[in-house]
C-alpha cells in the first residue's frame, strides 16, 4: 500500500487538477490512501471533503512580497508551517508528495526533501507561482499542462481533468446537449462564456452582435455568469443562460467557442479538440495569453486582446470564421492533436518513477 500527499489549493486551477490525481489514484488502487493538504482558507477547504478525501491543514504563509513585518515574521512562520507537513509525513507513513502550487506546495516540497522522499510538482499555468519554480529545483519529477513553462527539467503532461470531461463522446451527447439547452441538435452552435463569474466584455460584445450570429446561420450558446444583467431577448437560436452546471454537454454542443483562457479552460477545450477564439483576462502578469499561446501557434485557436473585443471586432473577425468551414475544418483538424486527456495518467506516471527510483 502506497500513502501520497497532495498538496495545493486557494483556487480551482489548484484544486481541480489535484482531485483529478485524487481520484485516479483511488480509482486505480483502492488499498492506497490519498492524503490531501491545503489551508483553512483555500477553495480545497470546501471542495476536498466533499469529494471523501481527507484534507490535513497547513498555516498559510505568502512569500513576502517587500521588507515589512510581515517580511520579519516569514522565516518563523515558515519554519513552522514545514514542521506540520514533517508530522503528517511521519505519522502518517507517507510515501511520496504530488504538489499542484498553492501555499501548501512550497512547506510540503521542503518537508518531503528534509523527510527524503520523493516529491512531483505539477503546474497548471503558463507562467509558473514562486512555490513550484522553488519546488522544481529538487523535484523528482515536474509535469507542466503547456509547452514552453519555464520549470527546470519540465516535461509537458497536459492538464489533469474532470472524468466527464475526459470520458465526453461529443457526437453522441450532441442532441441531448441541443434539448438541455432548447437549441437545434442539427444547426452549428457558438459556445461563448467567460468563467463562472462570466466575463463581461464578452457579454457586452455578443449583446450587441448577436443577431449578426443568428444572420449567418449559426445558433448562439451563451452563458453570461450569475451576476450578469444582459437582457434576453428571448428569441429562437439564442439560449441565454447565467449559469451551466452541465459544461461538458455546453461542449457536445459547441461548434466553436469564444471564451477566456485559464489553464483549465484551455486544456479543457483543446482535449476535446474544439476550435476557439480566446479574450484572454487583462489582469496578472498576462497568465491568460501565455495559457492560449501554444494552440494559437498551432493554428487551433485565435486570439483577440481583451481592450479589442467589441460588438464590431466579432462582426469582423468571428461571424467572417463562422462562414468560412473549411479555416475553422483546418482549426479543427489541429485541435484535435494538440490537446491531450490523459493529464491524470500523466502525473501519475510521474509519481510512479519517482517512487521507483
Amino acid at each position: 500500500m502506497t500513502t501520497t500527499l497532495l498538496a495545493g489549493g486557494g483556487t480551482a486551477g489548484h484544486v481541480n487538477p489535484l482531485l483529478a490525481v485524487a481520484d485516479g489514484l483511488r480509482a486505480r488502487d483502492a488499498r492506497d490512501e490519498v492524503l490531501v493538504l491545503g489551508t483553512r482558507e483555500g477553495l480545497e477547504a470546501r471542495l476536498v471533503p466533499l469529494r471523501g478525501y481527507e484534507l490535513l491543514f497547513v498555516d498559510k504563509v505568502p512569500f513576502p512580497r517587500r521588507p515589512d513585518r510581515s517580511a520579519a515574521m516569514f522565516p518563523s512562520r515558515f519554519r513552522r508551517a514545514i514542521g506540520q507537513v514533517r508530522r503528517v509525513i511521519r505519522e502518517r507513513g507517507v510515501d511520496a508528495v504530488v504538489g499542484f502550487g498553492g501555499y501548501a506546495s512550497a512547506p510540503a516540497y521542503v518537508a518531503a526533501r528534509w523527510e527524503r522522499i520523493p516529491f512531483v510538482v505539477h503546474e497548471a499555468n503558463a507562467r509558473p507561482g514562486l512555490a513550484n519554480v522553488l519546488g522544481a529545483r529538487a523535484a523528482a519529477g515536474v509535469g507542466v499542462a503547456f509547452e514552453g513553462t519555464p520549470l527546470r527539467g519540465a516535461r509537458v503532461v497536459g492538464m489533469p481533468l474532470r472524468r466527464e470531461i475526459v470520458d465526453l463522446d461529443r457526437a453522441a451527447r450532441r442532441a441531448e446537449a441541443a434539448a438541455h439547452f432548447g437549441l437545434d441538435a442539427t444547426a452549428p452552435t457558438l459556445l461563448v462564456f467567460g468563467g463562472s463569474l462570466g466575463a463581461q466584455r464578452l457579454n457586452e460584445a455578443f449583446g450587441g452582435a448577436w443577431r449578426d450570429v443568428l444572420d449567418s446561420g449559426w445558433q448562439l450558446l451563451h452563458v453570461t455568469g450569475e451576476k450578469s444583467e444582459l437582457a434576453d431577448p428571448g428569441v429562437p437560436g439564442y439560449a441565454l443562460v447565467r449559469y451551466v452546471d452541465r459544461m461538458d454537454l455546453a461542449f457536445a454542443l459547441a461548434d466553436l467557442i469564444v471564451s477566456r483562457s485559464g489553464a483549465a479552460t484551455v486544456s479543457e477545450i483543446s482535449a476535446l479538440g474544439i476550435p476557439a477564439v480566446y479574450v484572454p483576462y487583462a489582469v496578472g502578469n498576462g497568465e491568460q495569453s501565455l495559457n492560449a499561446a501554444a494552440s494559437v501557434r498551432a493554428g487551433a485557436a485565435r486570439l483577440i486582446p481583451d481592450s479589442e473585443f467589441t460588438a464590431d471586432r466579432v462582426r469582423a473577425e468571428i461571424v467572417p470564421l463562422l462562414r468560412d468551414d473549411e479555416a475553422r475544418e483546418a482549426m479543427r483538424a489541429v485541435a484535435a492533436r494538440t490537446g491531450t486527456r490523459a493529464g491524470t495518467e500523466n502525473v501519475i506516471a510521474l509519481l510512479d518513477a519517482a517512487l521507483a527510483r
